[in-house]
């Protein structure tokens, strides 16, 4: 899926900024993979990958970690043997922000044979 969310990069969010409404955080992510979440409580995006061993998944996470240093917006990860999970949330803003998804569109452009 392109997106125009690739061209972006993350900018910083003082603590206090507001988050994400609910349709702001719905438009974004009908611009990402179609296995990209709403966590439950509104707060964060999620997706997993699965992999068919561990060193495809610890490939995933190496090439993920070197986009996330360049755009300074780690996200929370689940690591297992052949699968990853990962959340995006902006702690400052207490939810979403932008930098959220543009870090998921350039996570979903990496190429992968996950699952």
């Amino acid at each position: 899926m392109t997106s125009d969310l690739l061209s972006r990069h993350c900018k910083p969010y003082p603590k206090g900024s507001p988050a994400l409404d609910a349709a702001s955080a719905q438009k974004l992510l009908a611009q990402l993979h179609d296995d990209w979440i709403i966590a439950s409580t509104g707060n964060a995006i999620q997706r997993s990958f699965r992999f068919k061993n561990y060193y495809e998944t610890l490939a995933f996470v190496n090439a993920m970690a070197w986009i996330i240093h360049r755009e300074d917006h780690h996200p929370d990860l689940e690591v297992g043997y052949n699968r990853c999970v990962v959340n995006f949330s902006t702690h400052s803003v207490g939810g979403l922000s932008e930098n959220d998804f543009i870090c998921a569109a350039k996570i979903d452009a990496l190429p992968s044979d996950a699952d």
